[in-house]
């Protein structure tokens, strides 16, 4: 069971309380975790990549055991730990100011 952790304005708009457990089957990657959050919550379709290049949005973050998982090849497989269910796959918004 792989568990995700949303930030809380993604929760909202789809309804979420907590995190998110999703089963999917070996490999499990990014791009598997996030079209399955976007099959099973549709409201969440275009907020974390964009709906028609599937390119993760600017602002979006993945972490995978406090790693900075953003700009890796979405094929690969997260981490081992976290595959398992041991830590989440957490998707944040990124801050930029000057």
């Amino acid at each position: 069971m792989i568990r995700v952790v949303l930030p809380a304005h993604l929760r909202n708009l789809a309804n979420i309380s907590g995190e998110v457990h999703l089963d999917l089957p070996p490999p499990v990657t990014p791009r598997r975790i996030v079209d399955e959050l976007e099959k099973r919550y549709p409201a969440l379709l275009g907020t974390i990549r964009d709906a028609h290049t599937l390119q993760r949005r600017p602002y979006v973050r993945f972490f995978a055991c406090r790693e900075d998982v953003s700009f890796a090849d979405p094929d690969l497989p997260v981490a081992p730990p976290v595959a398992a269910g041991e830590e989440p796959f957490i998707i944040l918004g990124a801050i930029a100011g000057g």
